[in-house]
């Protein structure tokens, strides 16, 4: 059953593509979500900013597990940012910067998915609940393209670190 946003409802919509739109960006154009450029400081902000009014809404009327789940995504994003900034961690310090920031990427989508798929299209939404195949398999497959987008930003990593050396 399709469920109306509010007016609080929309404002958290829109303003939860902002990440999303810029990590996609950042991904094409950087092959990562890079904090130094315009699209990875969008990210963080959008991400910030999504979570922050995720907390206006509630099909509970209070705080639920989604936004328990939101401070989980901030908790992965910074602590890619940070680590890349640790300088103990040496040569993993732009792969645990990479996987934090990819990672809280894929987390991001998982209400996205969810919340879309339960609600669109309007008349007869395609997922009748947050556990129906469709949204495990997209979130499936999200999570395989995490696994091989990771691999990918790995590798680079690595050959331009071999080059840098070299």
């Amino acid at each position: 059953m399709s469920h109306a946003l509010s007016a609080l409802g929309v404002i958290h919509t829109a303003v939860s593509l902002v990440p999303v739109l810029a990590g996609l960006y950042g991904f094409i154009r950087h092959r990562a979500i890079d904090p130094a450029t315009h699209s990875g400081k969008a990210y963080l902000v959008g991400l910030v900013l999504s979570v922050a009014t995720s907390f206006t809404v509630s099909s509970t009327g209070g705080l639920n597990p989604g936004h328990a789940f939101g401070v989980i995504v901030l908790l992965a994003a910074f602590g890619g940012v940070l680590a890349g900034r640790l300088q103990f961690l040496g040569r993993a310090r732009p792969y645990l910067s990479t996987f934090g920031l990819s990672f809280s990427f894929l987390l991001s989508l998982v209400p996205g998915v969810n919340e879309t798929l339960t609600r669109v299209p309007l008349s007869h939404p395609i997922a009748a609940a947050p556990l129906a195949p469709v949204i495990l398999q997209t979130l499936l497959g999200c999570a395989v393209l995490f696994v091989l987008g990771f691999l990918a930003q790995c590798w680079r990593i690595h050959a331009r670190a071999v080059r840098t050396r070299g």
